[in-house]
């Protein structure tokens, strides 16, 4: 099939010039309706001998295939097989439930010993992937570290003394904060203010760091949803910027790390909600 590059949005276009791969139409299925057609953002679907069909490449964000009420749309690059009919009392999330899990969360900095299960882990970093990126790139790195926290915790110890020479240069403040964290670490080694004891150890990456930080919150979310507690970390985003080792063990390349994230069973019991300052809203 060879698809003939329309004239319209440039977003789209750089996206078609990476030689995305066309959505796919049963024609045997597809009754002409006209409603993926409607709803493609790219502009990427046409009606042709009263079936849909796709003209040109496209972001493959899958309104399509969402949409479609016979279910004659897929996208061979995915995992069609993931796909969930759209039933509404499995769906329908209430507003008060939600708000009040918004409000109970807490950041945690006291975990259990216990490791996250791995079903659990699966479904924690599938709200990660099934975030909103731009442009629908999907492409956040998920770096899980849980089984050998050890090893990791050991290079992060053995990496500090050269991540506050370099601060020392280009942040004093943090330089002067993660020298007064080192001595108490060199004092006892359980008294870990960057790790504390967490269990597990989330780094996203990603060149938009929109997208990594929508998924960040998506995926704590998921993790108070399993039993689970979180604490971002602005101080590691610190230190792997500054440690080209760490970065390499982590695996990440050329993206950068949109957050920071240690996981695990809470040890700590919250037993309300905090209080918080009046928003800050413009009504209009």
């Amino acid at each position: 099939m060879n698809p003939v590059l329309a004239v319209s949005n440039p977003d789209y276009e750089e996206q078609a010039q990476s030689g995305g791969i066309m959505v796919v139409f049963d024609k045997e299925l597809c009754t002409g309706c006209g409603a993926c057609i409607k709803d493609c953002p790219g502009k990427a679907i046409k009606l042709a001998e009263d079936k849909a069909q796709s003209c040109r490449p496209c972001i493959q964000c899958g309104h399509c295939v969402a949409i479609c009420p016979v279910n004659a749309v897929s996208i061979p690059e995915y995992e069609m097989d993931e796909v969930e009919e759209y039933v509404e009392a499995d769906f329908k999330v209430c507003p008060d439930h939600y708000l009040h899990a918004l409000k109970f969360r807490r950041s945690i900095r006291d975990f259990k010993e216990q490791k996250i299960e791995r079903d659990k882990l699966d479904r924690i970093l599938d709200a990660g992937r099934y975030t909103a990126t731009a442009k629908n790139m999907q492409a956040c790195t998920l770096v899980l570290v849980q089984e050998q926290m050890e090893e990791f915790r050991e290079l992060l110890w053995n990496e500090i003394p050269g991540v506050l020479e370099i601060l020392k240069e280009s942040a004093p403040d943090y330089e002067r904060a993660f020298r007064s964290f080192y001595k108490k670490w060199q004092r006892n080694p359980k008294d870990d203010t960057f790790l504390f004891n967490a269990p597990a150890f989330l780094v996203i990456a990603s060149q938009n760091p929109l997208d990594g930080g929508l998924a960040a919150a998506n995926i704590e979310n998921m993790a108070v949803a399993e039993g689970a507690g979180a604490l971002y970390s602005g101080y590691m985003m610190r230190v792997l910027g500054t440690s080209p080792a760490l970065q390499e063990w982590l695996g990440i390349g050329e993206k950068k790390v949109s957050c920071c994230m240690l996981l695990g069973y809470p040890n700590v019991k919250y037993r309300r909600t905090a209080p918080r300052r009046k928003a800050d809203v413009i009504w209009r």
